[in-house]
């Protein structure tokens, strides 16, 4: 491992950025748990008239088709916008640390003057950004699995709910994988999140508009969130795999194109 990795600098990001993991993982386990609580079947049935009678509202937020099972349910309350931010948070914070930060404080001097190539480095940074990105989405699937389990035992369909939550990797790896792709190419932390932040909030406020359906539906197609489909991924339609197959090629493009860049861009050290 150590041929691939700066080792030293893999801890240092673990130690640097584990208290807002644990702070994202904390507020995750609240709402996951207090919305697993809530699942009532006929409770999904009141919601849907209520969709009816403002769905213009329920629409946009994308909380529409609440079904009548537990994971069509959180589907629908979980995976319609707490889920999409929730995450993004933690990534947008930890990847703009683990480069722009250290480019824009004048620290990326002296972790590049030890005996460690530019690429082993990025690669590190890449590659941690990448796997706490999984664990914290892994963390969310065994949270709502186990909370399901303990409060409504075998209602939950769990090969669908994993279909779900491998989805939300993918969406999750093209987002971490876009904000890395910011960091790398920015000398500026400020300017790095202020890109992040303006684009995705650009793509939620187009995602919300296409929602209201009519003649601006067709936006949807200007936004990655249109990729992520949890109705077809409950149902297992081979569409909404391959759109999430899409999302992490996305992904994986955007980090190899924040490695390459941040390895031939001059440095202002």
């Amino acid at each position: 491992m150590n041929r691939f990795f700066v080792l030293p600098l893999l801890k240092r990001e673990i130690k640097s950025n584990y208290k807002v993991f644990l702070i994202i993982a904390a507020v995750a386990s609240m709402y996951v748990s207090v919305m697993i609580s809530m699942f009532e079947p006929e409770l999904g049935k009141m919601l849907s008239e209520f969709e009816k009678a403002m769905p213009g509202l329920m629409s946009a937020a994308g909380m529409t088709n609440p079904g009548t099972t537990l994971q069509s349910f959180l589907k629908t309350y979980l995976y319609g916008f707490f889920l999409f931010v929730l995450p993004m948070i933690y990534e947008l914070f930890a990847a703009n640390k683990l480069v722009a930060r250290y480019v824009d404080l004048g620290s990326m001097a002296l972790i590049l003057a030890a005996p460690h190539s530019r690429r082993k480095t990025v690669r590190t940074q890449g590659f941690f950004l990448a796997v706490s990105v999984c664990l914290m989405i892994a963390y969310i699937t065994v949270l709502g699995i186990v909370c399901s389990e303990a409060m409504f035992p075998g209602d939950l369909d769990i090969t669908e709910f994993l279909r779900l939550n491998a989805g939300l990797l993918c969406l999750h790896i093209c987002i971490s994988g876009f904000f890395f792709f910011m960091s790398c190419i920015c000398n500026d932390s400020r300017r790095s999140t202020g890109i992040g932040v303006g684009v995705f909030l650009a793509f939620y406020l187009i995602q919300m508009l296409s929602n209201m359906g009519d003649k601006l539906e067709n936006l949807k197609y200007a936004t990655v969130f249109t990729l992520f489909d949890g109705d077809a991924l409950l149902k297992g339609e081979i569409r909404a795999l391959v759109m999430s197959g899409v999302l992490l090629l996305i992904g994986i493009a955007f980090y190899e194109l924040g490695k390459y860049r941040f390895q031939k861009r001059d440095l202002p050290l």
